[in-house]
């Protein structure tokens, strides 16, 4: 009975989060386009699907997400991983980097928002845009930003120097890059921080800042996801920098008819 209230109460909740965002909807249709709904019984049994995987999510995120992440956290910084009975050095933290990498990565390439974004460049592209190339491109980038914040929250450096670093690397890159990648990558940014990478990643960083002595988990224990976010811009614009080299420098077959291409028209 306990559960079936919670996920009531659940339920209630994301009825009342998501209301807002039906009742727009609604008014533009009926209000400003003044149409109908093509199929309003569909709508609303999608509707209602959507309420309940809210919920159920929401639901598993407190269950199971969560305390998994804190959990494999706590275990990994334990003495018995460390091998010593004092944490004194970054170096000690091993197991928790390649654990950071792996999550990652792993996270990344089932991120269902990925996904539809590497299918639909692929398709615009005509194909130059690989579709697993794209995502494991992005997948490094989350691996190694989340390695490179676990190591963060470790060392207990503050994270703006990081982030602004960061992205002085990509407005460096940007310059640099292939004009018709750089929205791809900036967009490869935003989906990774989505249903299946947030939770695990921000349950990550909270539990490693709860494990370690000396670190507040509201000012160590988030931030993980902003390195989510920023190292799968470079890793694209990198996918695309070392496509391009390939392509120009290491397929003589292709300049060659480049170039007679080039002689044909002058």
């Amino acid at each position: 009975m306990d559960s079936f209230g919670e996920a009531i109460q659940v339920l209630l909740g994301t009825i009342r989060d998501v209301l807002p965002i039906a009742t727009i909807l609604l008014v533009f249709q009926f209000v400003i386009l003044r149409r109908a709904l093509p199929n309003p019984r569909a709508i609303a049994i999608g509707f209602g699907y959507v309420l309940i995987g809210l919920s159920l999510f929401l639901i598993g995120l407190e269950q199971a997400l969560f305390p998994i992440g804190r959990l494999m956290a706590s275990q990994l910084t334990s003495p018995e991983i460390l091998g010593t009975s004092a944490v004194v050095d970054w170096r000690d933290f091993g197991w928790i980097y390649a654990f950071a990498f792996a999550i990652g990565f792993s996270t990344t390439i089932a991120e269902p928002a990925l996904i539809a974004v590497a299918i639909k460049a692929s398709e615009l592209s005509a194909g130059s845009v690989s579709t697993w190339g794209l995502r494991i491109a992005v997948a490094i980038g989350v691996a190694v930003g989340l390695t490179l914040g676990v190591l963060r929250i470790i060392i207990g450096a503050p994270i703006h120097w990081f982030i602004i670093c960061g992205y002085f690397v990509v407005t460096i890159q940007t310059m640099f890059a292939p004009r018709n990648i750089i929205p791809l990558a900036y967009d490869s940014g935003g989906v990774t921080t989505s249903t299946v990478t947030v939770p695990i990643v921000a349950a990550l960083g909270l539990g490693l800042a709860e494990a370690i002595p000396g670190r507040n988990p509201l000012i160590d224990g988030f931030g993980l996801i902003a390195f989510a976010s920023l190292f799968p811009i470079m890793a694209v614009m990198t996918y695309a920098q070392i496509t391009e080299y390939r392509k120009n420098n290491l397929d003589p077959e292709t300049n060659q008819d480049n170039r007679q291409s080039t002689t044909a028209h002058s």
